[in-house]
């Protein structure tokens, strides 16, 4: 049903200040790897996240890359204190510990993982807190699209997130495209860069929201503007799908 629009927020966490995002991709290349990091994640990890009073986590698969199992986990934190404590409460959460046994206790020849890829982001002025649309609220079938942008020199990134801040933000919010968050980079492996990632139904609703977003007066207004151009040096675009345990 594409009549839908997945733009309409049910969720807004009610805080005043920028949230925090690590974005963290558990990089795996083996199904049955990827089984065993998703039942800790689901299982250990964000029970006790939640028990910290974090929530909206969002945990999904690139299924667009058959090859690719890695696991991503987006995880808001209202403090910058937040992110900084949280490995520390997590050593001394005793069932998030025996939760965690089977899973701390893989052979070191035979790792989980290859790697975690941790990006630590800061939330946009334009959007300070993370959006969550109905189709996440309601549980239905959804898609989204993380959009990474690296830029060749930190004014340009500057400028970038100025464009988002001063318009772009809204245009995307109007046009459908349901933006859940929008975050500088502000410690990551491309660095300067930002990071978004927005939401619909399934992957051709997003092409057709896509479709009015690239006619908007508005959207071509802004892009003309001469400070705004030539801030992006490299797009790097994933489409993912959420497990039925993520929490957006």
């Amino acid at each position: 049903n594409m009549t839908t629009n997945p733009n309409r927020v049910l969720s807004v966490k009610p805080v005043a200040d920028q949230e925090y995002y690590e974005l963290r991709i558990y990089k795996i290349f083996d199904y049955d790897k990827q089984n065993a990091a998703e039942d800790h994640l689901e299982n250990a990890l964000l029970p006790a996240l939640n028990r910290m009073g974090l929530d909206r986590i969002g945990v999904f698969t690139n299924d667009s890359d058959e090859n690719d199992h890695s696991v991503y986990v987006l995880i808001p934190f209202p403090t910058i204190n937040q992110f900084l404590e949280w490995n520390r409460t997590l050593a001394a959460d005793e069932e998030y510990q025996a939760a965690a046994a089977s899973y701390f206790a893989c052979d070191k020849n035979d790792p989980i993982y290859e790697r975690i890829e941790s990006r630590l982001l800061k939330a946009f002025a334009g959007m300070p807190v993370m959006e969550v649309p109905a189709v996440s609220v309601e549980k239905k079938p959804r898609i989204f699209e993380l959009r990474i942008y690296e830029s060749h020199t930190e004014d340009h990134a500057r400028r970038k997130v100025k464009m988002f801040n001063e318009g772009l933000t809204q245009i995307m919010r109007d046009t459908g495209l349901a933006p859940l968050f929008f975050g500088e980079t502000l410690s990551g492996p491309d660095v300067p860069s930002l990071a978004y990632m927005l939401s619909a139904e399934s992957v051709e609703a997003h092409e057709q929201h896509f479709d009015v977003f690239r006619v908007n007066a508005d959207w071509k207004r802004i892009r003309a503007i001469k400070e705004y151009r030539g801030t992006v040096s490299n797009i790097d675009s994933r489409i993912l799908t959420p497990t039925d345990y993520s929490q957006i």
